[in-house]
């Protein structure tokens, strides 16, 4: 068995990590009596903790939230845990990289020198995918502001910025009114925030990029939750940058095909993502695969290098017909090829 201070630390660790603890089960994760539990519980109590016991078939207790709460403790597990999260908050996209340092820090100033230096030794360096333009950044306090809005139910006004800058130049744009929505859920995607609502206004929904909205105050009346047309927000959200917008078929690329590639199965299946990969033989598969557009498709069937045969259907053939005449007019046009710097002279 434990010794008291230990086990004190255990029992405090497992009502810290869920909200009910029926006494039976406390008692049998801790390998000890009822009668054990009940006086640990009561040493929480002495040192501060707002430990209550509740009733019913299944009595236990509840460690309760509020002001005059001790400090939280964490086991090993949680310690290494909440390290890994506060150094990988860069590729949040939030706009908290500088506080979840400073909160590093300060976890690691009060953590015991075991766990410390399990920590310093834990370097995570946080690399996101390279493109073309970096994700903007979403101030933390929209962030919160548009999260509450999502719990409380309440309708959100906002004003909602330009996607690009001929659309800030536009004079029209200045004298629009707010943007009226009802807000479902706040999601990360790509690295980029959006919100889930309801638009008032166009009577549909949508999803709004969370560094383009600036909320205004005081939010609208609660509503009554709609059901998200696929039956949940993964699967909507899928839908949506997958470019459909049928709520009947969720998750479907707006165009798919199916073609025969003179490659083994395994080899195509090792570079397909959300391709449906059927082995016709030795060297020899049939892909069904989607994409945003049919160029796009034949582009990415293209891409591994093997004789193809189009199943179908006829938008796909056309699409490498397309392509196949705008390779070869790239491999027979050679550009001109610009003087070297010592070569250039000034007219």
């Amino acid at each position: 068995m434990q010794k008291t201070s230990s086990r004190l630390l255990s029992l405090l660790s497992l009502l810290q990590a869920r909200r009910d603890w029926p006494g039976a089960l406390l008692a049998e994760r801790l390998d000890i009596s009822p009668r054990t539990v009940r006086r640990d519980v009561d040493r929480l109590r002495e040192l501060g903790y707002p430990v209550v016991a509740f009733k019913g078939p299944d009595g236990g207790y509840r460690l309760e939230a509020g002001t005059a709460l001790p400090p939280l403790l964490f086991d090993d597990e949680q310690t290494v845990a909440l390290a890994v999260a506060l150094q990988v908050a860069t590729t949040t996209g939030a706009g908290i990289e500088e506080a979840a340092a400073r909160a590093l820090t300060t976890v690691r100033q009060v953590m015991p020198a075991r766990l410390r230096r399990r920590i310093d030794t834990l370097q995570v360096t946080a690399v996101e995918r390279p493109a073309n333009q970096p994700h903007p950044q979403v101030d933390s306090s929209v962030l919160m502001t548009l999260s509450d809005a999502v719990h409380a139910r309440e309708v959100l006004r906002f004003d909602y910025a330009a996607a690009s800058p001929s659309e800030t130049s536009d004079p029209d744009r200045a004298e629009l009114p707010p943007r009226r929505a009802q807000p479902h859920h706040l999601v990360t995607w790509g690295g980029r925030w959006y919100v889930v609502a309801w638009d008032l206004d166009r009577e549909d929904w949508r999803t709004f990029r969370a560094d383009r909205i600036t909320p205004r105050t005081p939010t609208g009346p609660r509503f009554t939750p709609r059901e998200l047309p696929g039956g949940d927000v993964t699967t909507f959200v899928t839908a949506r940058f997958q470019g459909s917008d049928n709520p009947d078929s969720p998750g479907a690329w707006p165009c798919r095909g199916e073609v025969i590639l003179d490659l083994p199965a395994a080899v195509v299946s090792r570079y397909t993502r959300d391709g449906i990969v059927e082995e016709l033989g030795p060297n020899r598969c049939r892909l069904a695969l989607g994409s945003w557009s049919w160029p796009g498709l034949a582009a990415a069937i293209g891409g591994f290098d093997a004789d193809i045969e189009v199943i179908g259907p006829l938008e796909l053939k056309e699409a490498f017909a397309r392509l196949a005449r705008r390779y070869a007019h790239a491999a027979t046009d050679t550009p001109t090829t610009p003087p070297r710097n010592d070569e250039q002279r000034v007219g």
